[in-house]
């Protein structure tokens, strides 16, 4: 590696918090080491950028006015490599080979202009996106004589014929094909290289009627004997949970009921760190015994009882994140429910990851009667009526407080969940029960003996 020319990659972003810790954590894990890395940000208003800082790069240069062409252009004048990559934020490269993949190809031979890599679509990449992925990125090389398409989410290509030939600051889509096509008629060629291949969740294409469509992606995956989907890795995350507690924790059966919480989180295989949010020393002590930690105390102000709770997740994230830490997820427990299935937790992560959602509820089925108050006072039922138990739709009735895992940037809104929710059905008999006062904290002793 200590003759291995230096690689600049160039990774524009705009509100890439969610992506950030999988692609530069892919990036940095590479093989050939022989590279530097510039941010190109087009303001971000979330962490993207605090959380960039957190891995070595080079340079984070900030563009306003945002064009494709002109993000790569800036950020090129900035590079000192001898081949330039460009990688979408969103884009997670497969293995620790995908850079010395596109380096390997591209030195082959001296005609290649640039080389780009193999797109394949993430678990929860609409039917759309999954379609036009798998059929514009297939698994054979092949060398573009008269063919320009090229696609900078994945791309390499040497610095000097950009030199020659900068990339359209001015046009709003398409930079990288109307760049390879002036490298075409120069009598260079162009190289798609599967090897080099990253998930990319969105496609190059939109549209189209939704059913057809998830007939065509049925159809590849069933005969596509190299077909796979990307999955987030939650070991690859910074997954921590926070527990907020009014006032004095109860003790169960000489037991604090805080404890009970903690000791789920911390069976977690995916849940780093656990935070207890508290304005009480009293139950920070015991907090902290238990295993969590307690770095901040909650101002009364917000253990009034008009303060929601979304109100106070917001105030502890920012208190976590001004001692450096900036989440990936968060998991929001509350102490109320003491039981909680084994792998409930990691469960409900994994679902959230694979199934691309904002946030995941933990919810029980109800199959009894559904009525809703009018202003009215009066009520109307809701669910489908008197049917059998077997034909009747699913309902399902929330728990949050058992768990809820969802991402910083709604907490950070003051909202707890994103507009893509998921419900995790829990069907133990017990998950549910939750103490909220001296009777359900009898029985629940009662209870916790024989659980």
């Amino acid at each position: 590696m200590n003759n291995s020319p230096l690689v600049s990659l160039i990774i524009r972003t705009k509100n890439e918090e969610r992506w950030l810790s999988s692609c530069l954590g892919a990036v940095f894990s590479q093989s050939y080491k022989a590279f530097e890395v510039i941010l190109v940000d087009n303001e971000s208003t979330d962490k993207t950028v605090e959380k960039a800082r957190q891995y070595p790069i080079k340079k984070i240069v900030t563009i306003s006015n945002y064009l494709p062409g002109k993000a790569l252009n800036l950020g090129i004048e900035e590079a000192k490599g001898k081949y330039i990559v460009c990688l979408s934020a969103h884009c997670i490269p497969t293995g620790n080979a995908w850079l010395g993949s596109l380096v390997n190809a591209l030195e082959e031979d001296e005609t290649y202009a640039g080389v780009y890599g193999r797109q394949e679509p993430m678990s929860f990449s609409a039917s759309t996106d999954k379609r036009d992925l798998l059929l514009v990125f297939g698994l054979d090389r092949i060398i573009q004589t008269r063919d320009s398409f090229f696609h900078n989410a994945n791309s390499i290509f040497r610095r000097k014929l950009w030199e020659e030939f900068p990339f359209d600051s001015s046009i709003t889509n398409i930079e990288d094909r109307i760049w390879a096509q002036e490298m075409l008629n120069r009598g260079y060629k162009l190289l798609y290289e599967p090897d080099a291949s990253v998930y990319h969740y969105h496609g190059i294409h939109q549209g189209g009627n939704p059913e057809r469509l998830s007939n065509v992606v049925k159809i590849i995956e069933k005969h596509h004997t190299n077909y796979r989907t990307g999955k987030l890795n939650a070991k690859n995350l910074k997954i921590v949970a926070i527990i907020p507690v009014r006032g004095a924790t109860k003790s169960i059966n000489g037991t604090p009921l805080i404890n009970y919480t903690i000791e789920s989180a911390k069976q977690s295989k995916f849940i780093d760190q656990i935070f207890v949010s508290t304005d009480s020393s009293e139950t920070a002590v015991i907090a902290k015994k238990a295993g969590a930690e307690c770095p901040f105390m909650r101002p009364a102000g917000l253990s009034e009882d008009h303060v929601n709770l979304e109100k106070v997740q917001k105030f502890s994230l920012e208190e976590i994140e001004k001692i450096g830490l900036l989440p990936d997820l968060i998991i929001h427990l509350e102490e109320t429910f003491p039981i909680r299935p084994a792998g409930l937790l990691d469960g409900m992560i994994v679902h959230l990851l694979e199934d691309g959602y904002d946030s995941v509820i933990a919810a029980r089925r109800e199959s009894g009667w559904l009525w809703q108050e009018d202003s009215e006072g009066s009520f109307t039922r809701i669910d489908s009526g008197d049917v059998p138990r077997k034909f009747k739709e699913k309902s399902l009735i929330g728990l949050q407080g058992l768990c809820c895992v969802t991402y910083p940037e709604f907490i950070r809104n003051e909202q707890m969940l994103g507009g893509k929710i998921g419900l995790y059905e829990v069907d133990h008999p017990l998950a549910g029960y939750e103490v909220r006062n001296d009777f359900s904290s009898d029985l629940a002793a009662k209870i916790l003996e024989e659980f």
